[in-house]
């Protein structure tokens, strides 16, 4: 059977889900369609037009170099096609975004036939993503006097790639869509546990929230001609938890505008709208596709005639509509008067959505446009000895005299490219920096693959110090859909210039820890700037933003990332951890108090946390940041102190050298590179040269919090609050609770020790409790199930060394093997203690899952209905988060335990602790 034929196949299959045939990106594949174009008498002939035509994609996929061979080949006049006339095949290389087709338009404008080169020049003209080689050549032929490589070199100095596109419509007609009541996970969007769709963009659109509201959504379009529909969090935030590229896609698919009629599934301009605003990571992800999100503030709270805010018997703040939204709602957004309209009624300045950068965004269709666009600018004027035309607004430059910086000020204006020279820049500015660690994780990988064929990139820019694929999102179960689509993610990568998790010629074992536990230890400057695909790339070293797999994308071929630099709170501790409590109810307990003091308002939100923990080890600090995700704060730094750095920098360069050992450095040395970085850091703070990275004392913050460690008596509880009455209050991560709340009778189901917010004190926590039973009750029972997975291998072996490992292996009825991974994902569980595999495991809920309805107690980070355990009928499924220590009890007794259990099974426990020193 030929690949056309499985082709067809496949398309009869897609049919009776619904969905068209699936763009093709292989090259063999598409030899067989152009084949069967060339036959004028081929029964398929007419469907092979149209999916050469509409249905390969761009880029630098192996169909798409295909693609322009042919395309090219049609414009010499070596072949001729009926329906493809060489100015029409001039028009599709135009909308295949760089790589072979820039290669195929280069040879044709730098050629001899004048009139096609006078074409291709034209063409040219309009595309930005061209790198270094595609603009040596223009330079090369403009120095050698071609006439057309000139004309090519000045319409990209004044931009004319940008200038040239439609100006954005100056009134945008919405429809509003109340996507839910309270924040919107992007789990609604996208569900963890359909990821091994995501690179299927038409399939995964079906997962967007419910069939139900996908016809809602096109109802009111069908209903309302020629207007977008804004999907809104009423009372919420929208886009918070993951970072997840594919849930804008899936919104832009369902609500925006097809990118290219030639382009199938990939959509831009996608409007989106939040009581609260919209997450900063996702925000960014809207950016990326040209969209726009917009913070409402529809609901404010109520106040009295006095000014005070008026509150429920719970206590809580009452709100009140200022404006409403409900869906059905056809209002304006005026690009020009930068307001929200309802009909002639004034509803809110939206200027935040509409700054002059974020309508470049929109108008070139994403940021990649502007950004590639920006440099081939620079570039071009640079051959031509002119300055480039001022086209693109003027990055934003805050420079307040006499004010000190924050620590996320100090770094950006360390890494920052094209500022003023000398000039200090304050938040509030737009900065264009270099990234120093690039992380891509397994199950947004594949996007990220697609991303960078799509904007023609090859390999890694020269300037990322390290950059890793994860292979932790599927390491619990190896089944079809983890065999399909990980090996051929792992290649791409590695042969991109990446560290892969998984060896594509099978030389080194699989290594699935979680990634940001790996970026964790390969980040060895707290002067770095991280971009990873994940919510939780919040690095204890450096400044670290989880970012969507465009930005990934981007940060891989340019080696850059451009944002405004974020607002800074700084967190800092008083007083003294009482003896029974661990580091994570810390965690838990800056949150609370930090809504305390501040009478509910999120100060964390879209800003830095900088927060001053300098005498824990990286390993227990990312503890801390690593939760500022659910604090939706835009990242976090954490301030460390001379030697405490050290000691972390030593304990990475030993587990990069493991990473070595096992043979995963590449021809680039890469992870050699790192450990030989560290040196040198750590050599110049012993020095005395460059100290720890310190804020200034008179440095500006938007608040400062100070947390009481005495003020923490009980273990803290994070509750999703699943039958809260306001159902905007539920999932928030912002329910903190102590123990004592829950008496001691509320029934666990299942407890989980793992997620990237465990250390190997946290595993020796485990051990050390079932020690303690075992020695007051002759053995160790449990009444509910205890799954434990090491977030690491290199935990696991200093366990091992340590004997820990050893009493966790007694008391477990299952233990993981690299030999036989499972193949089936666990739907039942017993009353015993499951050691899991290396990776995330229930945390990212989209391989395997508790059972439905269970009461959940665990370690991990997600709360969020359906992430790690789904609703059944008569019960949701709830998963609270607590301290390690909590959740090995609760497993033990299948219940909450009291106070008083608690401290009687941690005492004399080492358990996760803390000691403030005065930071100034």
């Amino acid at each position: 059977m030929s690949l056309y034929e499985d082709y067809i196949k496949e398309i009869e299959e897609r049919k009776g889900q619904g969905l068209h045939p699936k763009p093709i990106d292989g090259a063999e594949l598409l030899s067989e369609v152009i084949a069967q174009i060339k036959d004028v008498n081929n029964q398929y002939r007419k469907d092979s037009v149209n999916f050469f035509i509409y249905n390969t994609l761009p880029g630098t996929t192996p169909a798409a170099g295909v693609k322009a061979n042919f395309l090219n080949e049609i414009i010499l006049g070596e072949e001729v096609v009926a329906e493809i006339t060489p100015t029409y095949a001039f028009e599709l290389l135009s909308h295949m975004k760089g790589g072979p087709s820039i290669d195929v338009l280069l040879n044709l404008a730098l050629g001899s036939n004048e009139a096609n080169a006078k074409q291709a020049a034209e063409v040219l003209k309009t595309q930005v993503f061209l790198y270094d080689a595609d603009m040596e050549r223009l330079k090369d032929a403009y120095n050698a006097g071609n006439a057309f490589a000139k004309e090519i070199l000045e319409s990209y100095a004044k931009a004319e790639f940008f200038t040239e596109l439609p100006a954005v419509a100056e009134e945008i007609k919405i429809v509003t869509y109340i996507a839910a009541e309270g924040d919107i996970s992007t789990d609604l969007l996208s569900p963890g546990n359909q990821a091994h769709s995501r690179s299927d963009r038409e399939l995964h659109g079906l997962t967007m929230i419910s069939p139900a509201a996908q016809k809602e959504i096109k109802a009111l379009e069908a209903q309302h001609a020629d207007v977008s529909v804004m999907l809104i969090a009423e009372k919420g935030t929208m886009g918070v938890g993951s970072s997840r590229m594919s849930g804008v896609n899936n919104v832009a698919l369902w609500t925006g505008k097809q990118a290219s009629p030639y382009i199938p599934f990939v959509n831009v301009a996608p409007i989106v709208g939040g009581t609260n605003g919209i997450s900063p990571i996702f925000l960014t992800t809207v950016d990326v596709t040209g969209g726009i999100g917009i913070d409402l503030k529809n609901w404010v709270k109520k106040v009295d005639a006095n000014g005070n805010v008026v509150r429920n018997e719970a206590g809580d703040p009452v709100l009140e509509e200022v404006y409403s939204v409900a869906t059905g709602t056809v209002l304006t957004i005026n690009t020009k008067t930068k307001k929200l309209y309802n009909g002639a009624e004034e509803l809110i300045d939206i200027s935040k959505s509409l700054t002059p950068q974020k309508m470049e965004f929109i108008k070139a269709g994403g940021s990649y446009a502007i950004v590639f666009g920006k440099k081939i600018q620079t570039f071009a004027a640079k051959v031509l000895g002119i300055a480039a035309t001022p086209v693109f607004a003027p990055s934003k430059e805050v420079t307040i005299e006499g004010q000190g910086l924050t620590a996320v000020e100090k770094i950006f204006n360390k890494n920052a490219v094209g500022v003023t020279d000398g000039k200090i820049l304050h938040a509030g500015s737009d900065v264009r920096v270099e990234v120093n660690i690039v992380g891509s994780q397994d199950t947004t990988g594949l996007m990220t693959a697609q991303e960078l064929e799509s904007m023609a990139a090859t390999v890694i820019s020269p300037i990322v110090d390290g950059a890793y694929q994860s292979g932790c999102h599927t390491a619990s179960v190896w089944d079809k859909k983890a065999q399909a689509n990980i090996p051929k993610l792992m290649k791409f990568m590695n042969d991109f210039g990446v560290i892969t998790a998984r060896d594509p010629k099978g030389e080194y074992l699989a290594m699935t820890d979680v990634i940001h536990k790996v970026l964790n230890d390969i980040t060895i400057d707290e002067w770095a700037i991280i971009i990873g695909g994940d919510s939780h790339t919040r690095m204890s070293k450096g400044v670290a933003f989880g970012a969507d797999s465009g930005t990934v994308a981007l940060a891989l071929a340019t080696g850059e990332a451009s944002m405004p630099i974020p607002e800074s709170v700084k967190v800092t501790f008083k007083g003294e951890m009482n003896q029974y409590m661990d580091f994570r109810d810390v965690v838990h307990a800056t949150q609370s108090q930090m809504l305390k003091q501040f009478d509910g308002e999120n100060v964390f939100q879209g800003r830095i946390i900088e927060v001053h923990i300098g005498t824990l080890l990286a390993d227990q600090a990312f503890t801390f940041t690593d939760w500022t995700a659910e604090m939706k704060a835009k990242a976090s730094i954490c301030i460390s102190q001379d030697d405490t750095l050290i000691q972390s920098l030593e304990i990475a360069k030993a587990r990069i050298q493991i990473m070595i050992d096992k043979g995963m450095d590449n021809h680039n040395q890469v992870l050699q590179g790192l450990i030989n970085r560290a040196n040198k850091r750590i050599e110049e703070i012993k020095s005395g040269d460059k100290p720890a990275l310190m804020p200034d004392a008179n440095a500006k913050y938007y608040a400062e919090v100070v947390i009481d460690l005495g003020l923490i008596e009980e273990p803290m509880i994070a509750d999703p609050d699943v039958n809260n009455a306001d159902v905007s209050k539920r999932y928030t991560h912002d329910t903190i609770r102590e123990l004592s709340f829950y008496g001691n009778d509320k029934k666990v189901d299942l407890g989980f020790v793992g997620s990237c917010m465990v250390h190997k004190d946290d595993l020796k926590i485990v051990s050390q409790m079932l020690r303690n039973v075992e020695k007051a009750n002759g053995k160790v029972e449990f009444k509910a199930p205890l799954v434990v997975a090491a977030p690491t291998y290199n935990i696991i072996d200093e366990l091992k060394a340590e004997g820990d490992w050893e009493m966790l292996q007694k008391y477990s009825g299952f233990e993981f093997s690299d030999a036989l991974p499972k193949s089936v994902a666990r739907t039942e569980y017993e009353n015993i203690m499951y050691l899991e595999r290396p990776g995330c495991n229930l945390c990212m809920g989209n391989q395997e899952k508790a059972e439905k309805g269970d009461t959940v107690l665990a370690t991990s980070t997600r709360l969020f209905q359906g992430r790690v355990v789904e609703d059944r009928e008569g019960k949701k499924g709830e998963s609270l988060l607590a301290s390690t220590p909590v959740v090995v009890l609760s497993a033990i007794l299948g219940r909450m335990p009291s106070i008083e259990e608690y401290k009687a099974a941690v005492e004399g426990i080492n358990l996760t602790k803390f000691t403030p020193i005065s930071v100034n």
